[in-house]
């Protein structure tokens, strides 16, 4: 086989890796997106979708698994090509979770809906949404362009999710201390934005592997997490 061959064939394999990565994290933005439309207009047959829909994720991860211990074994890549396997392996990783957690979201959507429970509000949880979505969808740009700024900006939107978080905490604890009948759907609710919380928390991991990938460096410093509803407690008698 020729030098030239072979090195047709990694490009090829380098190429198909990526796009398996990048139609996953689309896939997942799209899930999220679909699970809190489908909460908003108490539509479950859309979020029955989302449901089955997290298969296809799991199969586009299998074959990204299986593409990357294929170039590792056979390729043995080195450098920045090590780290573009090793981070995308991973990054799908992050995505792969994303999906059993918008999965998540569409399940409390299905029960809720069914049981006509009462959420109160629910604004706060959609903007959770979209910033996650906006993160998302810029992961994959600094992916495709190996761009660190970029990926910066994404750990740095987190803390966006986490104040978000935070607020709706206090908005459900508030609505169900007015009425115990809300506790149900309120409660649902809660798991929902700690579902998206925790998708956040996934795609600045994955920029926090990419901006390995590019630079061979870790970024310095802790990521600042602004997450504080562990630490909250509902005051009964006020």
């Amino acid at each position: 086989m020729s030098e030239e061959h072979i090195v047709s064939s990694f490009d090829e394999d380098m190429s198909r890796l990526r796009d398996l990565f990048l139609e996953m994290g689309r896939s997942v933005s799209a899930q999220l997106q679909a699970a809190t439309r489908a909460l908003r207009k108490e539509d479950r047959s859309l979020a029955k979708q989302v449901i089955a829909g997290d298969k296809q994720l799991n199969k586009l991860e299998a074959d990204l698994n299986d593409l990357s211990i294929k170039i590792l074994a056979l390729r043995q890549p080195f450098a920045g090509d090590l780290r573009k396997v090793v981070a995308t392996l991973k990054g799908a990783g992050h995505f792969e979770r994303m999906g059993d957690l918008a999965r998540n979201i569409a399940q409390r959507t299905n029960t809720i809906t069914k049981a006509e429970a009462e959420t109160g509000s629910i604004d706060t949880l959609i903007r959770m949404s979209e910033t996650v979505q906006v993160m998302t969808n810029s992961i994959l740009t600094a992916y495709e362009r190996s761009d660190i700024e970029i990926a910066e900006e994404v750990r740095a939107q987190d803390e966006t999710v986490d104040r978000l978080h935070n607020s709706l905490f206090r908005e459900m604890l508030t609505y169900m201390m007015e009425d115990p009948r809300n506790i149900s759907g309120c409660m649902h609710v809660m798991f929902m934005a700690k579902n998206i919380e925790r998708m956040g928390d996934n795609v600045a991991d994955i920029a926090k592997e990419l901006i390995y990938m590019v630079s061979g460096e870790w970024p310095e410093g802790g990521r600042v997490k602004k997450d504080k509803t562990s630490r909250m407690i509902a005051d009964l008698d006020a």
